[in-house]
Formats: structure tokens, C-alpha cells, sequence
């Protein structure tokens, strides 16, 4: 790798680490903001779920725009999102307005994260060399799970949780402003290629409007029309839209994609994963500051040793892939976090002080780290490059949407509880049971992948035939 090569690699894991900051530290202060915005127990679930609709929706979208309208450009556009929407954020006066905030950062998001995976995974070729740097892709993103616990405990400490809003704005500031040096400019759009409007507007308000009926639904109940509404409406929308896909010349998502058996097999783990050991950091806020009174500094701190556990997870994910192979790495990974979440949730009391629980939570985090690397990694094999953007935005999609059911089905199991420790504690084993089941998915990956070009050149019309 080149000096200049190494240097953009650098851009591409700040990004990375950008959206992981903002990940943990919107939940270490998620109860201030409750508290200083007139939130509600259920509405609160909103400042996250806001962002997780957003981005879920226009997913898609943005792996397309990657493809077809530049990688550079799509980097520079999604940072900047992140940090007008950050600001937005952090000035915020009441409820909405936040999550208008969130929904906007939402969509930088789905620009930001398909054009940083593309970039990366064209970057490098097939097998150990792409492995070793989604490792360390990953290990920022860890990294920056611990960065946003100590940040968003001391700025919500010191300053007031608008603060965690604002410290986005310089860091997606200083990342756009760096990309035009390192990152090659993007070519010109290639000829006889068209954007696809039709199954673009479909496939954003569809998913949107599926993800809103997955994360409202436990809070205003199943048959509340605007409920029922948004799930007729989403789910005939999509239907439209696999109808455009099917007759379209240049497709948006070209349907032939599920064909790839690792593509469509990541899909299903990334959704499976996020929605069992993504959503339990929500769940672990509750459980600090609620059941145990934390403050945001003390759970930002709390949070500082398991997400360093990540960070070693990640790092050690492409090693092992490369030495033994991504499937059982994979496998193997996912079997001993569902067994570590098992050993958290039955940990965890009213009484059990935080080294009761840390062990456990502590060694999840190393399989989570691994488990990240190695599904992103078996989901981009036999993908031709042309296509990695749009690949890449599958496999998010399948993740913010696997968020959504998840967070929005362990709500509702942990709401079920006489008091808040056995709901918290129900929900964390119900994780467990579908960390399980993400074990058996993960079996369908291809032992041995074929191997398609992924340079420039190949040509998407020629794979999956």
C-alpha cells in the first residue's frame, strides 16, 4: 500500500469512526435528552429510531448514487449532511425538531456508509488483503464506540447533552474538507447508464415507510391505523417497486443480486445482528442509569473497557479470517457471543454490582468486533466493483432494518416485565435465543466463494447471468 494509498485508507476509517461516535453517544445521553425535551418512555425510542428509518429507507439510494454519481462525491455529500443536521441537532428546542434532526442525519448516513464501504472494498482486492482492511475499518468504528462513551458522558456532564451534537459538526467538517486531497476525484458518468426515478422514489418510501410500522407499532399497538396505514402502504409500495426493478433496463437494485448466495445470505445476518447485539446497548443505558442510577459519565466510562473488547474483536476479525476463512471465523464468532449475551442476561439484577455483569459484557464485545469485520466481508464476495455501492447498501438496509424489528420487538419484551430488571433482563436473553438463529443463517454463507473480477472494469451485466 502507497503512502497516498494508506493516507485515504485513514479518511475512510475517520468516517467510519465518525458514525460510530455518533452512534454511542446519542445513547450514553439519551435520558438527558428525554429529560430536557419533554420525551416520553415510548417517544424517546424516537431519537434513535428516527435515524434508524432515515437511513434504512434511503439506503439504497445512496449505493446507487455511489455507483452511478461518484464515490468521492457521495462522501463529501453524506459528510456533509451529518454535520448541517448535527448543528440542527444540537440547537434544537423541542421534540421534533431533534428528530427532524436525526431523520436528516439519517440520510447522511445512507450516502455516507455505502460510499466509504464501496471505497473500501474496491480498494482491495478479494480474500486476506480485503479482510486485513475491513479489520481496520471496523476497529475505528470500535474505536469510536469508545470514544463516544467518554465523550458523550463528559460533554453531557460538563456542557449539557446539545453538546454531543455539535462535537459532529467539526469532526464531518474536517473529514469533507479532507477527502478533495485524498481521495481520487471521480470520473465521469458513465454514458448509457440512468439513474432509475421510479425505483428509487419506491424503494425510499417503501422502506421507510416499513422501518416507521416496525418501530411504532409496540408503542402505538399493532392496530392503530396509522400503524396498519404505514404497513398496507409500505408493503404495496415495495411491491411496485420489485415490479419496476423486474422490467427496468438499468435497475436501482437489479434483482439478479439475490442470486448471489453470500449477498442475499449477508443481507439476512447483518439484519439478525443488529438486531440482537446492535440493539443491546439500549437496553445497557436502561439498565445503568435506570436500574442502577448511573450518571452519563459513569456509563460512558462503564461502556469503556467492552467497547475496547470490539476494537480488539475487529482487529483480530481479518486475521482470522484470512488464516482460517471467513464462514467459520463467522460461525464460530456468533456461536460464542450468543453464549456470552446468555451469561449477561442471566448476570444481571437490581443488585449486581458493575464486575458482575462486565465480564460478560466485555468478552460479547470481542465476537461482536470479529462477527462486524467478517459478515460485511463474506457479504462483498462475487460482487463485480461497478456494483459494490449498491451491494453494500443491500446489506445496510438489511442492518437498519433488522435494527428497527429488533430494538422494536425487545421494547415491547422488556416493557412486559413486572419490574424494569426482569423486562431488561428478558429482552437480553431473547437476544441470545437470536443470536442463535443467526448462527444457523450464517451456515448458508459459500464455503468456498468463486471469486468474481472486482476490478473497475467488470461488468455488472455479466455476473449472475
Amino acid at each position: 500500500m502507497t503512502a497516498q494509498n494508506r493516507r485515504t485508507f485513514a479518511l475512510l476509517a475517520f468516517a467510519q469512526l465518525i458514525v460510530s461516535i455518533d452512534y454511542n453517544i446519542v445513547y450514553v445521553a439519551l435520558p438527558h435528552i428525554g429529560s430536557g425535551l419533554g420525551f416520553t418512555a415510548h417517544t424517546l425510542q424516537w431519537v434513535i429510531s428516527a435515524y434508524a428509518v432515515a437511513f434504512g429507507g434511503f439506503l439504497l439510494l445512496g449505493g446507487r448514487a455511489s455507483d452511478l454519481l461518484g464515490r468521492r462525491r457521495m462522501f463529501v455529500f453524506g459528510l456533509l449532511l451529518y454535520a448541517v443536521s448535527s448543528l440542527l441537532g444540537g440547537f434544537a428546542v423541542n421534540a421534533g425538531m431533534l428528530i427532524a434532526a436525526r431523520a436528516l442525519q439519517g440520510l447522511g448516513g445512507a450516502f455516507l456508509f455505502p460510499a466509504t464501504l464501496a471505497l473500501v472494498n474496491t480498494s482491495f482486492g478479494d480474500g486476506p488483503p480485503r479482510y486485513r482492511a475491513l479489520s481496520v475499518w471496523a476497529a475505528a468504528g470500535a474505536s469510536g464506540m469508545v470514544v463516544g462513551s467518554l465523550l458523550g458522558g463528559v460533554l453531557t456532564q460538563a456542557f449539557g447533552w446539545p453538546a454531543v451534537f455539535f462535537v459532529n459538526v467539526l469532526l464531518a467538517g474536517v473529514a469533507a474538507a479532507l477527502a478533495f486531497p485524498l481521495i481520487t476525484p471521480d470520473g465521469p458518468r458513465a454514458t448509457g447508464r440512468r439513474f432509475d426515478l421510479p425505483g428509487a422514489l419506491t424503494a425510499t418510501v417503501g422502506a421507510a415507510l416499513v422501518v416507521f410500522t416496525l418501530v411504532q407499532g409496540p408503542a402505538d399497538g399493532w392496530t392503530s391505523p396509522a400503524v396498519l396505514a404505514g404497513a398496507v402502504v409500505g408493503v404495496l409500495v415495495l411491491v411496485v417497486f420489485v415490479l419496476i426493478e423486474a422490467r427496468s433496463a438499468d435497475p436501482l437494485m437489479p434483482l439478479r443480486l439475490y442470486r448471489n448466495r453470500d449477498l442475499s445470505t449477508g443481507m439476512a445476518v447483518a439484519a439478525l445482528f443488529m438486531a440482537t447485539f446492535g440493539t443491546l446497548l439500549y437496553f445497557l443505558t436502561v439498565y445503568f442509569q435506570t436500574v442502577h442510577g448511573y450518571s452519563a459519565l459513569r456509563t460512558g466510562l462503564a461502556y469503556v473497557a467492552p467497547m475496547a473488547a470490539g476494537f480488539v474483536g475487529s482487529m483480530a476479525g481479518g486475521r482470522l479470517a484470512a488464516r482460517y476463512g471467513v464462514r467459520p471465523t463467522l460461525i464460530t464468532s456468533l456461536a460464542v457471543g450468543a453464549l456470552a449475551v446468555l451469561w449477561l442476561g442471566l448476570s444481571m439484577s437490581s443488585t449486581a454490582s458493575y464486575l458482575v455483569v462486565a465480564p460478560a459484557l466485555i468478552i460479547l464485545n470481542i465476537p461482536q468486533g470479529v462477527v462486524f469485520t467478517t459478515m460485511f466481508a463474506a457479504s462483498a464476495n462475487d460482487v463485480a466493483a461497478a456494483e459494490q455501492g449498491v451491494a453494500g447498501g443491500m446489506v445496510s438496509t438489511g442492518q437498519q432494518v433488522g435494527y428497527a424489528v429488533g430494538l422494536a420487538i425487545l421494547v415491547a419484551v422488556s416493557n412486559t416485565g413486572a419490574q424494569p430488571i426482569s423486562g431488561l433482563r428478558t429482552a437480553v436473553l431473547v437476544a441470545a435465543a437470536g443470536i442463535v438463529l443467526t448462527t444457523l443463517v450464517a451456515l448458508n454463507f459459500q464455503r468456498t466463494p468463486s471469486r468474481v473480477a472486482t476490478s473497475g472494469d467488470a461488468r455488472p451485466d455479466k455476473v449472475y447471468q
